[in-house]
């Protein structure tokens, strides 16, 4: 299996099971709590965040040389864009009056390709 299909095939479990955890995270805290889903989304993006890093940093992209001082500050900068992306996607799907569920799946599978190709080549990839 080359680079590529092995590093997609591993983003893409780190990145379901960091949905799954996010989305678990959003349940919880809406129906045990009683949060607002776009507030409880905040948590789940935080919780989410670790694992993503870690994962990708230790399997994905366990190739790189890139230290931690940079990658991390680098990912959080990409998860924040995405982040940004994803409560407006999140917010315009709720107005479309979608169940918060539906919504949120939606969204996690729509913002993964942005992620991966800018931790492949910018968060993780060669330091210039």
């Amino acid at each position: 299996m080359n680079n590529m299909v092995r590093q997609l095939f591993r983003f893409g479990i780190v990145g379901a099971t960091a949905a799954v955890l996010h989305m678990s995270v959003v349940v919880l805290l809406v129906q045990t709590q009683g949060l607002a889903p776009l507030v409880a989304n905040i948590a789940g993006f935080i919780v989410a965040f670790q694992l993503s890093y870690w994962g990708h940093r230790l399997w994905t992209f366990s190739d790189t040389h890139v230290l931690h001082r940079t990658a991390l500050p680098r990912l959080l900068i990409v998860q924040l864009i995405n982040f940004a992306a994803n409560e407006a996607l999140f917010y315009f799907f709720l107005m479309l009056h979608l169940p918060y569920l539906i919504a949120l799946l939606l969204v996690l599978m729509i913002l993964p390709i942005f992620t991966f190709f800018s931790s492949k080549k910018w968060v993780f990839g060669p330091s210039y």
